[in-house]
């Protein structure tokens, strides 16, 4: 067991890798691990790899034939009729901000308790993110908090499901339908959850899903899926994530003029007339090359495929920490609504100080150096980021969402790879922080 000392900062590095912590969270510190924190999310056998060298040696290796396959699968599991893959959950939602019409001095109210992301695409567009509180039993946004903030400026309401726990989602709609407002699903950590019998992604006008190395289900480290049942606005998502290609013309139409030239199809044959595609405008709305390449979306079909047994293996080990932790003073496990299928994208452990007579960062202090159990933090409030203090919003907004990330959340390791020791590991691990920070005090 690891001696306790002062961790520097500065080996907290993401490993050798570009991406810091959203690709990695290796430490150079000399503690001795017993369970580390992974950011493989899922399960990789012999079939993902047959799949990749299958699309590998295909004709098309963009957009091609496994693409559309992945895309049936996802809609027909989600239970709407259309679905798009896109080159990662970001991009997708930005297609579908635009596709909302969101401009500039348009709100959109959205969870401080989420990834930079969900905000940022609105950011592009000009809009202007407003912050409703987070309810502290589920750490999902709050329907009464977002009733709160609606103004003649709102335009859309954007959720996310946290952790795998899908948002209240009724009242949700409710205040959407009075308001007239368009509602996003951010279903990055939730594919297969459900909410009353309904899929993440089913409910709102658009769901947007992310297959990065982290999540449930993953396609090569990135990727993405946008679903919908709105037939409209399936044909915008189709022509935004991809350059604002269009391959229909005027029906009927065998002749076009652009300027001193004249294009003119003597036989339905010339299939190459007057161009392979014609390019135009969404709703005023360019759009950017954010497509899925064959080989991910090959390795997203094996994944689809697999996604009730790697669901399940998330819920038995979800469920086993949380039978663990009932009981420790100060410790609060993951609550499960009864109406909801929580699938455990991440296990969060709060820790409530009065009752546990210390700090969060005491506890994790201990968690980590003297049992081995490496816990990270998700999500500190996004109006907390520089960028976002220099546009002027309040930092003392949404108390609940700043106590949860400053004093109260960690997240356990979680993924379906782990096993019954560590499970047991992190259990007795937390029983004995929570024993040692009471002593110590």
């Amino acid at each position: 067991m690891a001696t306790a000392k002062k961790i520097d900062k500065k080996h907290i590095t993401g490993g050798e890798t570009d991406g810091g912590i959203t690709s990695s969270y290796a430490t150079k510190d000399g503690v001795k691990l017993k369970v580390p924190y992974s950011f493989m999310g899922t399960i990789y056998g012999k079939e993902e790899e047959e799949a990749v060298l299958a699309a590998m040696k295909q004709d098309t290796l963009t957009m091609g034939p496994k693409t559309a396959e992945f895309q049936k699968k996802f809609a027909a599991m989600c239970g709407v009729k259309h679905a798009f893959a896109v080159s990662n959950c970001t991009t997708g939602m930005h297609v579908c901000t635009q596709l909302f019409d969101i401009k500039k001095g348009d709100e959109v109210i959205v969870t401080p308790n989420t990834f930079i992301a969900t905000s940022l695409v609105i950011l592009k567009e000009g809009g202007i993110p407003v912050y409703a509180d987070i309810d502290p039993k589920t750490f999902n946004i709050d329907p009464k908090e977002v009733a709160k903030k609606v103004t003649s400026k709102t335009k859309a309401i954007y959720v996310v499901h946290y952790a795998g726990l899908m948002v209240d989602m009724d009242p949700i709609m409710e205040i959407a339908k009075k308001h007239n407002l368009l509602v996003l699903e951010d279903c990055a950590h939730a594919p297969y959850a459900e909410y009353k019998g309904r899929k993440a992604g089913s409910i709102g006008d658009v769901g947007v899903f992310s297959f990065h190395s982290l999540k449930n289900i993953t396609t090569c480290g990135e990727g993405g899926m946008i679903t919908t049942k709105n037939d409209k606005f399936a044909k915008g998502i189709e022509m935004l994530r991809c350059m604002n290609l269009t391959h229909e013309r005027d029906a009927g139409v065998n002749e076009w003029k652009f300027g001193k030239i004249t294009c003119k199809k003597t036989s339905p044959l010339e299939y190459w007339l007057p161009s392979h595609f014609d390019v135009n405008d969404w709703n005023g709305h360019w759009g950017n090359n954010y497509r899925m390449n064959e080989i991910q979306a090959a390795v997203g079909c094996v994944q689809l495929d697999k996604i009730d047994m790697l669901t399940e293996k998330r819920r038995e080990i979800g469920h086993k920490i949380t039978a663990g932790l009932k009981g420790i003073k100060g410790i609060t496990p993951v609550f499960e609504p009864k109406e909801c299928k929580h699938v455990f994208h991440l296990y969060t452990v709060c820790v409530e100080e009065k009752e546990l007579g210390a700090t969060r960062d005491q506890f994790m202090k201990v968690l980590y150096e003297e049992e081995g159990i490496q816990t990270i933090l998700h999500y500190q409030p996004t109006y907390h980021f520089t960028g976002l203090q220099k546009m002027g919003y309040d930092p003392d907004q949404c108390q609940n969402a700043n106590l949860f990330f400053y004093k109260r959340e960690m997240n356990l390791p979680m993924h379906p790879r782990l096993t019954d020791a560590d499970v047991k590991n992190m259990i007795n691990g937390i029983k004995n922080a929570a024993e040692k920070v009471r002593t110590k005090k």
